[in-house]
């Protein structure tokens, strides 16, 4: 779309910048593939907007993702941010080090009901949709955002109880978010319990997903996605 080719130059125009400044890297967009700036590694991960489709029709929810990484997998992945674009809030992480949002260290909001998901927060089409009813069966309110970036920002926070991606999505897009994700003590699976970090970090690898912000979270998530097959 022209939005994402027209965030994309923005981008690559700071990106180059620093190549000026001598430092040394690569980046991998959503948009112009791999490009190098001198080195293999770090790698930079650009999606420059994650939403694109809310974007283009007018819905006020889409972000910036970018990512770093020291290696080729969603774990090498070792500073990461989120930048809602239409209120400028930016969720940062640095691995080993915490994870910010609009520059507080991240307060997990505490679960307050036990026997059920508060909110349920979803990656949908229609077909997935069926796929995830067990989760929704469980869940006192459902949000399905159409980013993914900041839906697992705000499932680092708390403010989703569980987030899931019932069909494979693309990994590319989650690396700045699993990382947020991570410094706060959450967990990130496939839906049948794989954890997402050993997954190369490239365009064409996808996975499904669930993750939420602690273990106990997750547990149950997984248990009750597993009582659909």
């Amino acid at each position: 779309m022209e939005v994402d080719r027209a965030a994309e130059e923005v981008v690559f125009t700071e990106l180059a910048a620093v190549a000026g400044r001598g430092e040394v890297f690569s980046v991998l967009s959503e948009e112009s593939g791999l490009r190098s700036f001198g080195a293999d590694y770090p790698l930079v991960l650009v999606d420059p907007v994650d939403g694109s489709l809310n974007a283009k029709q007018g819905v006020p929810v889409f972000g910036l993702m970018l990512a770093v990484l020291d290696g080729p997998t969603i774990d090498d992945a070792f500073a990461g941010s989120v930048l809602n674009l239409n209120t400028g809030e930016a969720w940062t992480a640095i691995r080993k080090q915490g994870a910010w949002r609009s520059g507080a260290l991240i307060s997990v909001i505490p679960r307050e009901d036990r026997k059920r998901f508060q909110i349920l927060g979803l990656e949908s089409s229609p077909r997935a949709l069926k796929l995830a009813q067990p989760l929704v069966d469980h869940s006192n309110k459902v949000r399905i955002l159409g980013s993914m970036a900041l839906s697992i920002a705000h499932t680092a926070s708390g403010g989703f109880d569980v987030f899931c991606a019932p069909m494979p999505v693309r990994v590319f897009d989650m690396a700045a978010s699993l990382l947020i994700l991570a410094e706060v003590g959450g967990v990130a699976t496939d839906l049948q319990g794989n954890r997402i970090g050993p997954l190369k970090a490239s365009l064409d690898t996808r996975t499904s997903l669930l993750c939420a912000p602690d273990e106990g979270l997750h547990a149950e998530a997984l248990a009750i996605v597993g009582t659909q097959g």
